[in-house]
């Protein structure tokens, strides 16, 4: 009816009331004309009447509320989406012919009988629709492959799709693992395989390991993991460069393993943010060299850390924990321990702590801790951010804790009494923590395998924003209770060891000549200093490292001076590199947010400067440095991705297919079409009783009866 499938009429009350009404109305209108001064005749007595019973019908059905509800019922046609890889990694040369088996499929899909039920999708930088018409002019140029952004722009709602179609190498390098986005579309997924699987001969700089943060004039340490098939017994030379200027040369032998680390010793002379990168030799008859650098920054700072120790009672744990601290050369350390109720080990001088970039709080506070002291310490904490970590040492009291407990990583539960024996048990997701990390094969099976502390029968929670590292063990049993957690919310960072005679991990580990007890507070150190100092205006890119062509994102936040977040100020960044100069501006998204992009086609490391004015007035700057196209990403890994692209076609019960065998996909997409009848129920409702037509109506009704009394001379 009328092009809907169901029409229904819903009211606050019963509907025979309404007819009840109605037929009221009609009775009260028709006695109120049945006699009339003047006498008027009997077709005038039926216009007024009906004029009359309309009017305050409508307005009684108003006040039963009606809505109208409307069913639409649309058969959506099967869709089969084809999206084909428009990146630079087609263009790799392996003997395969990637470009013209990318052409003669696109032409095939194209071609085929069904063609009205395919829509042609191109992929690399972004996914767009294209027509049929346009595939031959495909230039596979873009910098980047997102797999994954495909599967998250579908929207099954609106559409009946049917089947996917991937015609790519399988290497993605932007975006997440698809894998994952490819079972959640519910969606066969076909796979075209393009590109050869074999390995051949290639160099390359596998990972660098390096700290983001170093120290003007002091050395650290840079490990470079190298990679080589079919090149064993070669000799290159590996370098280390900053801002394009050579450091340090080895000269290496490549292992028969495959794999070899190089270690190079750092030592940065100022403060900034310093380009770095590292470079293998190339030699005869490698298949790729964009392979052979890799380029990765980091932050030189000038100033030590000053770190405050603040300890209720001298112990184990404080020798320890201050014997690691004081072995880096970047960090100054200043310490308050008390010995008995009102006496100190050292002079108590509580203006140390405004001098503190960071607390250790060992076994602190005590029931016999000054007040003044402990509340300039919570003061600190929530006032002015003080980054600290905390490790429930003897002496600790569990109840003047609690002041602290809106800066705390975790809450408290009920408290039995006495102490347990347990073990750290690092959580499956965190095996790369940058924390846990030190010289070490495997550090995750030495810190499962430390001697037990001694935890306080407490039941401990971890707060939603917190991330839990390990949790305990105890009789070679994992509990789901926290042993160390971190915390960073809103530029508050915290970690906390939720036991004591944490010392035993130095000296009585599996592993001989263990780093991992210095290791651990030395990354704690460095990771609660990460912590970025809130500016009025901070402004950086989504990466540092761009393929030519690529989109260079930038985003934004401003503040004003009482940090509340502005939404109306103009940021305008100039960008340079060494022969160029270009500009760009950020819109604002809300919140204080902005965000904006750029295409620079122009390899080479490029900076930034930012401006933001706010009716003429400026608020701040910022400024920071990337690089584009120096590393080409889509040349990398000259191999097809086959593990990925089978997994991803078996999971999602598709079909992965080669150049050689790919024409069977049309007849098991034909068959998925024939069987793929999918209705879209729509269901809308319309409030009458809340829609000012209906009084319009009613007021012109009682309007024109007033008007045609008038004109027969009725009062």
């Amino acid at each position: 009816m009328f092009g809907y499938e169901h029409i229904s009429l819903n009211l606050s009350y019963p509907f025979v009331f309404l007819i009840i009404a109605l037929l009221g109305i009609a009775a009260y209108s028709y006695y109120v004309y049945r006699y009339t001064i003047p006498p008027v005749r009997t077709f005038q007595k039926v216009i007024l009447t009906s004029l009359r019973t309309l009017a305050l019908f409508l307005l009684v059905f108003i006040f039963f509320e009606p809505i109208l509800g409307l069913t639409n019922k649309e058969i959506l046609k099967p869709v089969n989406l084809v999206f084909i890889d428009n990146s630079r990694s087609i263009k790799i040369d392996d003997g395969t012919n990637r470009i013209e088996n990318v052409k003669q499929i696109v032409s095939d899909f194209s071609s085929t009988k069904e063609e009205d039920n395919f829509s042609f999708y191109q992929f690399g930088n972004e996914t767009k629709e294209i027509s049929s018409d346009s595939l031959p002019e495909l230039k596979f140029d873009n910098g980047v492959t997102n797999i994954s952004d495909i599967f998250s722009s579908i929207d099954k709602t609106k559409n009946n799709y049917t089947s996917i179609t991937l015609i790519t190498d399988g290497v993605y390098t932007a975006g997440d693992n698809p894998y994952y986005a490819a079972l959640n579309t519910g969606i066969p997924v076909f796979t075209i395989g393009i590109g050869d699987t074999t390995s051949r001969k290639d160099i390359e700089v596998r990972k660098v390991l390096y700290n983001e943060i170093v120290y003007a004039e002091n050395p650290t340490a840079i490990s470079v993991t190298i990679q080589n098939k079919g090149f064993a017994g070669e000799k290159v030379n590996v370098s280390l460069l900053e801002d394009e200027k050579p450091v340090s040369t080895q000269s290496i032998t490549l292992d028969k393993s495959g794999l070899q680390n190089v270690n190079f010793i750092y030592t940065p002379a100022s403060g900034g943010e310093k380009k770095l990168s590292v470079i293998v030799s190339p030699l005869n008859d490698e298949f790729t060299t964009a392979n052979n650098k890799r380029i990765f920054y980091v932050k030189v700072l000038t100033n030590k850390i000053k770190v405050v120790v603040l300890a209720s009672s001298p112990s184990p744990d404080l020798t320890f924990i201050k014997n690691a601290l004081t072995s880096d050369e970047n960090i100054s350390v200043i310490s308050i321990t008390q010995i008995s109720k009102n006496k100190f080990l050292e002079t108590p001088d509580y203006s140390l702590l405004d001098s503190a970039d960071i607390f250790f709080l060992v076994g602190f506070p005590s029931q016999d801790t000054p007040g003044d002291l402990l509340n300039r310490v919570i003061k600190k904490i929530t006032d002015v951010k003080i980054p600290y970590f905390l490790t429930l040492s003897s002496g600790i009291n569990i109840s003047r804790l609690t002041s602290l407990k809106s800066e705390l990583p975790f809450t408290f539960g009920q408290e039995i009494g006495g102490t347990r024996q347990v073990q750290p048990e690092i959580l499956p997701g965190e095996s790369e923590n940058p924390l846990l990390q030190f010289n070490h094969s495997n550090p995750v099976e030495a810190w499962n395998n430390l001697p037990p502390a001694y935890q306080l029968n407490v039941f401990f929670n971890p707060k939603p924003e917190s991330k839990v590292l390990a949790e305990i063990k105890l009789n070679n049993k994992v509990v789901n209770a926290p042993l160390i957690l971190t915390r960073n919310l809103s530029g508050r960072r915290s970690i906390a060891v939720l036991a004591k005679d944490i010392w035993k991990w130095k000296l009585q580990t599996v592993v001989r000549k263990s780093e991992l007890f210095d290791s651990f507070i030395i990354n704690s150190v460095r990771w609660l200093n990460a912590a970025e100092e809130q500016k009025p205006v901070i402004i950086k890119t989504s990466k540092k490292n761009y393929s030519q062509g690529e989109r260079v994102e930038f985003s934004g936040n401003v503040f004003d001076e009482s940090l509340n977040p502005v939404s109306d100020a103009e940021i305008n960044i100039k960008i340079s590199s060494g022969k160029n100069s270009y500009e760009t501006s950020l819109q604002n998204i809300g919140a204080g947010i902005y965000e904006g992009t750029i295409v620079l086609n122009e390899a080479g490391n490029y900076n930034f400067n930012a401006t933001v004015l706010r009716e003429g007035t400026k608020l701040g700057e910022d400024k920071g440095v990337f690089n584009v196209g120096e590393i080409d990403l889509e040349m990398i890994n000259p191999v097809m991705n086959y593990n990925l692209l089978n997994l991803i076609a078996n999971e999602t019960n598709g079909k992965f297919y080669t150049p050689g065998n790919y024409k069977e996909i049309f007849n098991r997409i034909n068959e998925l079409t024939k069987n793929s009848g999918k209705e879209k129920i729509t269901t809308s409702e319309i409030n009458l009783w809340s829609d000012e037509w209906l009084l319009v109506i009613a007021i012109i009704l009682f309007s024109l009866e007033w008007f045609l009394r008038k004109r027969i001379g009725m009062l």
